[in-house]
This record gives structure tokens, C-alpha cells and sequence, in this order.
């Protein structure tokens, strides 16, 4: 099974009471950026409503406590949603960073099925 985990970051309080903790934040991202956990990340718009990242490569407990170790949850100024998603179809230039297999790939404009 080929997974991906949509983690959705809301804020617990106002942008004040984040902003003392964004440089951990920051390091924390990068640091599973490079270990390549995460795919994407980058805050709402609005940005007063938090952030989102997009992960792969690991389950769902691990992802659990990938998130419970952010600054911003261990400072309790955020929380996280985590939604994790079985992989059924994906764009081709996508097909390698889902790590999915040939049977999942849909080009744009090919015929179902």
C-alpha cells in the first residue's frame, strides 16, 4: 500500500503567541524535508489558520509522533489533523514521490480503465 498523510496544522491561539516558536518550527521542517518525509509544506491562506504538510514514507503511528515532536504542538500554540490517504491514482509526475506503482498512474486525458 502506498500512502501519503495530509497533516493539517491549526493554531490553538493568535499569531502572536505562535511567532516566539517559528525558528523551531522552521528547523523542525527542514529537518524532515532533508530526511524527505515531507514533501511540501507552507502556512494557509489566510495564514492565521496554520499550515499544511504533505508526508510519505512512513506509517501512521510514526507520522503521529513525527507531529506530536513539533515546537509548535510541544509549546501547545497548535494542534495537528492528520489524514492519511491510500494512494489510488496520481498524476505521472507525481507517480515517483507517491511511490506508487505503474497500475496507479492516470495521464491527463487518458481514457478510464
Amino acid at each position: 500500500m502506498s500512502t501519503l498523510h495530509l497533516l493539517l496544522l491549526r493554531y490553538r491561539g493568535t499569531e502572536d503567541e505562535v511567532e516566539p516558536h517559528v525558528p523551531a518550527h522552521v528547523a523542525y521542517l527542514e529537518r524532515h524535508h532533508r530526511a524527505g518525509t515531507f514533501l511540501a509544506s507552507g502556512q494557509t491562506v489566510p495564514s492565521e489558520h496554520g499550515g499544511a504538510i504533505i508526508a510519505r514514507g512512513t506509517d501512521r503511528a510514526e507520522i503521529e509522533k513525527i507531529a506530536e515532536n513539533d515546537p509548535f504542538v510541544c509549546a501547545g500554540v497548535a494542534e495537528y489533523e492528520i489524514i492519511t490517504v491510500d494512494v489510488g491514482r496520481v498524476h505521472p509526475a507525481l507517480a515517483g514521490l507517491a511511490g506508487v506503482g505503474p497500475s496507479r498512474v492516470r495521464a491527463p486525458g487518458e481514457p478510464p480503465g
